[in-house]
């Protein structure tokens, strides 16, 4: 069974036991987050469709914390001389899916 579920405003298709990065959340490593806003759920036969959300909850392990690669973001304005660069490295969360309650 699999569920499409929405995750800090960005859907992620999860099933249990996988591992997926998430934008930052709250916790610490090794405590359990319950995620509400399940957008549709599908298996062998069955398939289920939110209007706009599906009851139950999709429960999840924080495993780490961490930072991605640095995104460069550079401007520059033709014959003028300008140019600026900025850089930055997005936070994210590694979660594990551990339960799909529906």
């Amino acid at each position: 069974m699999y569920a499409v579920v929405e995750i800090a405003g960005t859907q992620f298709e999860v099933e249990q036991n996988d591992i997926i990065r998430v934008p930052l959340l709250d916790g610490e490593p090794g405590d359990t987050v319950e995620f509400g806003n399940i957008l549709f759920t599908g298996g062998d036969e069955s398939q289920n469709i939110g209007t706009p959300y599906i009851e139950g909850n999709v429960a999840a392990k924080i495993i780490e914390h961490g930072k991605d690669d640095k995104v460069l973001v550079f401007h520059k304005k033709r014959r003028k001389g300008y140019r600026k660069l900025n850089g930055h490295r997005q936070r994210y969360t590694k979660i594990e899916i551990t339960d799909i309650n529906i």
